[in-house]
């Protein structure tokens, strides 16, 4: 490519293979910023007999977020032990399976450990790129593309440091690599503030529903006067009936289709992923089915939806309620309906009855299986369910809607955070954001 040059806000700018960029950054391999190293191949051991033994099973690729505590141990010898032991500004990347390219940074002093063989550690040169930023960048689209760009040929088995020796990366000044990093990581901490403030209120949703599906809509205090009886769903208030689901709701399994039916045209219809997430059937991304569908199919305000059929054992039974919109809805095959009998019934109270650790037990119990994937109407028909007065069922769904609905606001922050995240990330990394000027307090280099 023939080097071209222009300016722009009075600075001057140059076309490289990432775009147009400033005159004082350049565009680089990284096998001429750092070096890449294979991790360690070992057994590991729930037992201490050596460091931590880190793999891609004990990182959240998506948060950069270590499981230390569950990290298990690998024996090593004493003069490999320095070769592969991570400390801060480590950068490693997943070379293999589903996550390949996704990449993660040590921090906060790690304890001592070496990274397995499924693992590539970058090691910045420090003198040319500060480790911070070269991981923002690697989480970025300019990264991704290349990732993607290999993934129908090489990378179809994983990753090799002999490709991302290759990868290109914008490379800024040092003073603005980390002003960019400043600005990224404030916005990082702000996210994870707001996501440990959404764990928060979802721990005390469920701390507050063990307490009122066993004393009801009473104080702390108030509890210790309610009387109670002991059945086979715990502790409830002694006025509460305990009924099967069977005898309060009729069940239906959704509509099956094949891929040629699925599209733009047609019926909307739920499917399994939009049921998890908040109370209510996520209804945004629905896809449509172009059949006939009869009205015994169409789902009606307060319907409660159960996940039929699922990879891993804790997402099936998951239950959702659907809320309905100004066009007819549909489900899937892989989804159960119930539709409760009586008009005077909360749909709220029991689908977050349904949700609670016991409900969910007792669902994978009565399959008779350790591991169950799939659920039927007999199965749902047999779990027990408290049954107070529709007047209490309508104190706890309000009590209980509460915090659903900080949650949902506390996750639209967060939604508008990680949009704004995307969005100065590749701005700041292909300079259509200048951050240069940018005044950081206790200003040093890392």
């Amino acid at each position: 490519m023939g080097m071209q040059t222009t300016t722009k806000n009075t600075e001057s700018y140059k076309e490289t293979e990432l775009g147009w960029l400033p005159e004082s950054w350049d565009v680089v391999k990284f096998e001429d910023i750092g070096k890449f190293q294979y991790g360690y191949t070992e057994t590991s051991s729930t037992k201490k007999i050596g460091p931590k033994f880190l793999r891609i099973t004990d990182i959240d690729l998506n948060s950069s977020r270590i499981f230390w505590e569950t990290v298990p141990y690998c024996k090593i010898i004493k003069e490999e032990f320095p070769k592969y032991e991570l400390g801060n500004g480590d950068i490693l990347i997943a070379r293999i399976g589903a996550t390949t390219g996704k990449t993660c940074i040590i921090r906060n002093n790690p304890p001592e450990s070496v990274f397995a063989s499924y693992l590539i550690r970058f090691s910045c040169d420090k003198q040319k790129i500060l480790s911070d930023y070269c991981y923002f960048f690697m989480t970025g689209k300019l990264y991704w593309e290349q990732i993607n760009a290999n993934k129908e040929g090489k990378l179809k088995k994983g990753v090799s440091s002999s490709q991302l020796k290759k990868f290109k990366i914008t490379l800024p000044p040092i003073p603005e690599q980390q002003k960019i990093a400043h600005v990224l990581s404030t916005i990082q901490t702000a996210q994870e503030k707001i996501e440990a403030v959404i764990t928060a209120h979802k721990e005390l949703k469920k701390a507050m529903m063990k307490h009122l599906f066993t004393y009801g809509p009473v104080s702390l205090e108030e509890a210790k006067n309610v009387k109670v009886k002991e059945t086979e769903i715990g502790l409830v208030p002694e006025e509460w009936d305990v009924v099967k689901l069977g005898d309060i709701a009729n069940f239906k399994n959704g509509i099956n289709f094949n891929r040629e039916q699925k599209g733009n045209i047609g019926i909307l219809t739920i499917d399994v992923l939009n049921m998890y997430g908040g109370l209510y059937v996520n209804l945004n991304n629905l896809y449509r089915i172009n059949k006939n569908v009869g009205d015994d199919y169409l789902l009606d305000e307060g319907d409660i939806l159960f996940v039929r059929s699922s990879l891993k054992q804790e997402g099936v039974g998951w239950t959702s309620l659907f809320k309905e919109i100004d066009e007819p809805v549909t489900y899937c095959g892989f989804i159960i309906r119930a539709r409760l009998k009586r008009k005077d019934s909360s749909p709220e109270f029991f689908t977050n009855f349904l949700r609670t650790e016991i409900a969910r037990k007792n669902l994978i119990a009565s399959s008779g299986k350790v591991a169950i994937t799939n659920i039927n109407q007999g199965m749902l028909g047999r779990i027990l369910i408290p049954v107070p007065s529709f007047s209490i069922q309508q104190q706890i769904s309000s009590i209980l809607s509460t915090v659903d609905q900080k949650i949902e606001i506390e996750k639209i922050k967060k939604n508008s955070l990680d949009e704004l995240f995307k969005s100065m990330l590749h701005n700041l990394m292909t300079a259509k954001i200048r951050v240069n000027e940018l005044v950081i307090p206790n200003e040093k280099n890392q």
